[in-house]
Order: C-alpha cells, then sequence, then structure tokens
C-alpha cells in the first residue's frame, strides 16, 4: 500500500484496518456498526485499558508497527487472563499523524490481530483520530466462564508464591536495545513482543489460585499489590528463580546483576499467582516464594530482607525511549 494516512481519509483508513481482521465464535457483531456485539455468557464482563505513547512506550526505530501492534495487544488480554478470565474481544483507539505511512497503520492492525488470535479473541472495532503523536488505547474484553475473579486481595499466610512465563527477557532486552544493539535476539524479541501464558491465568483459577496478577511493572512491584491488598508479606526466594545463562552473559557485559531485571524488570507479562500449599501444580508453574503474616513494610522480600530497586512507575523519573514494565 503507498500513500499517507491523510491520504485514504479517515473512512478509507478504517476500511483497509478492518479489511484485514478475522472474527471469532464470540463476536456477534464485528466493525462496521455503531457498536460491537460480543458474546458474554457468564454474564459478567472482564474489561482492562491501557495506552501506548509513541516515544514513551515505543520507538519506531527499535519496532516496527507490527511489533507494537502485538505488544499493545498482549499486554492488555494479559491482564484479562490474569483475572482468571478468557479473553474474548479488544477494541482499538488509535490516533496518528496525518502524514504517517497507510502501511504503518496496516501492519498495526495486522500484529493487534495476529496476537488476539494467540490468546482466542478478536478486534471487534475502535476509532482513529488525526493528532501529532502516534497513541495507541486499546480495550480488552473476557468472559469469567462460570468461575469467580481471581483478584489481587486473596492471598492468605502458608499460600505458596507461583510463576509462569518469562522473568527479566524484556528488561535485559530493553538493556541491550539502549546499547545500540540487537543481540541476543530471544531477548530483544522479548521486549518487542512480550509472550504472556494466557491459558495460565484460567487454568490458576480452576486450580484454586487465592490471588494472581500479570507482572507488568515488575515481580516485586506486582507482588506489592498483591501484599498490600491482601493484608500480607511476601518472601521470595532468590534460589528459586532461575536465570538463563545468555541473561547473565547480557547482565556481564552491561555491568547489571540480571537479578534486577527479574525482580525489578517489566513487560514480560508472566503470570505469578499465590495458591494454597496443597495445591499439586503442573509442571509450567515454578514456585518461587511464601505469604508470610504481615509485618512491617516492605511488604515483600527477598530471602527475608528488603530488595533495594522498584519497579516501573509511570510518572517515576524520566527517560527516552520505550520502557521496561510501561
Amino acid at each position: 500500500m503507498k500513500g499517507t494516512v491523510g491520504e485514504l481519509g479517515e473512512f478509507g483508513l478504517i476500511r483497509e484496518l478492518t479489511s484485514r481482521l478475522t472474527a471469532t465464535p464470540a463476536v456477534r457483531i464485528g466493525p462496521g456498526d455503531d457498536a460491537a456485539v460480543v458474546t458474554a455468557p457468564d454474564r459478567r464482563v472482564v474489561a482492562s485499558t491501557d495506552v501506548l505513547l509513541e516515544g514513551r512506550h515505543f520507538r519506531r526505530d527499535w519496532s516496527t508497527a507490527y511489533d507494537v501492534g502485538r505488544k499493545a495487544a498482549a499486554q492488555n488480554l494479559a491482564d484479562i487472563a490474569a483475572m482468571g478470565a478468557v479473553p474474548t474481544a479488544i477494541l482499538l483507539g488509535l490516533v496518528v499523524p496525518a502524514e504517517l505511512p497507510a502501511t504503518w497503520a496496516t501492519e498495526l492492525m495486522d500484529g493487534l490481530r495476529d496476537e488476539c488470535q494467540v490468546a482466542g479473541a478478536a478486534v471487534v472495532g475502535g476509532d482513529v483520530v488525526r493528532g501529532d503523536t502516534i497513541t495507541v488505547a486499546i480495550t480488552a474484553l473476557g468472559d469469567l466462564r462460570n468461575q469467580e475473579p481471581v483478584t489481587r486481595s486473596g492471598a492468605q499466610p502458608g499460600d505458596v508464591v507461583a510463576v509462569t512465563g518469562w522473568l527479566g527477557w524484556s528488561a535485559a532486552g530493553y538493556a541491550v536495545l539502549t546499547r545500540g544493539f540487537r543481540s541476543p535476539r530471544a531477548f530483544v524479541e522479548a521486549h518487542r513482543r512480550p509472550e504472556p501464558p494466557y491459558h495460565a491465568g484460567p487454568a490458576a483459577a480452576g486450580l484454586g489460585a487465592t490471588a494472581m496478577t500479570d507482572v507488568s511493572d515488575g515481580l516485586v512491584a506486582d507482588l506489592g499489590h498483591i501484599a498490600e491488598a491482601s493484608k500480607v508479606r511476601i518472601d521470595l526466594r532468590s534460589g528459586q528463580i532461575d536465570i538463563p545463562s545468555q541473561m547473565s552473559d547480557i547482565g556481564t557485559a552491561v555491568g547489571v546483576d540480571p537479578m534486577q531485571w527479574v525482580l525489578n524488570g517489566g513487560e514480560d507479562h508472566a503470570i505469578v499467582a499465590t495458591f494454597p500449599p496443597d495445591v499439586k501444580l503442573p509442571a509450567r508453574w515454578k514456585v518461587i516464594g511464601e505469604v508470610l503474616h504481615p509485618s512491617a513494610l516492605p511488604q515483600v522480600t527477598v530471602d527475608g530482607a528488603p530488595w533495594s530497586g522498584a519497579g516501573w512507575d509511570h510518572f517515576g523519573a524520566d527517560e527516552d525511549g520505550e520502557q521496561p514494565g510501561a
């Protein structure tokens, strides 16, 4: 496709974007009407929203439009899974400059569509607006399928803390990119296109998870939300957290303890949950800590001691470019 978004015009752009979409059985009415209709057999709808801003959450010299689409969908669909729900649909709000190549917008939609297919969801509608900075706003929907939502407030003393998915890979990839490199490729790709374990969220709910969240702002930070909401202390055991040899090599090269990436890095969208101690967990889950009775702050400790460092804060210290945990 040649030309710009401005040359296509609003309705031409919408036609190009929606022509690339596929549906799922949950979609009764997709793009093209005043609103979409998505089935909700459970009669409860799980909803989440997030915004990606160019220069803050992604850079076009680091990530393709397709990468940005995959990432935007993944971080929202992971929130649905972390409630114990099955993702069903997303809605897109897109702000773009008129001079943006039209292919960038269509490749973004391809990424959104393909990530939705991984999770079993579909893009069902949205809106496009002209603006100075590319902004991608996503609203995700999900279905609980007759299970109770798993919130952050149910962790109990004696529970084990377990995780499934990658930890620290996105942050290590970010460190590589900021130094002008593009390898090891697996870590760079983990930053560009996170791969949340979507099916693990509903499965954890079925296993009796007492609290759950996805790791978007950093393991310690996100478990801190569980500790605060549940009024407990969580202690992590560093010896039970795997650090791949390549991540250690990257840490040595850039002078960073890789445990910092594992505990503070975000955007991997791994699923971390607390379970009663007698639950038999599948092999995909790795026990990395325990829930204890509350004590003085900090509420999350590592090997019984406070951990230096913090996860991502959107209103914290500012840096240029993509942010780990953004």
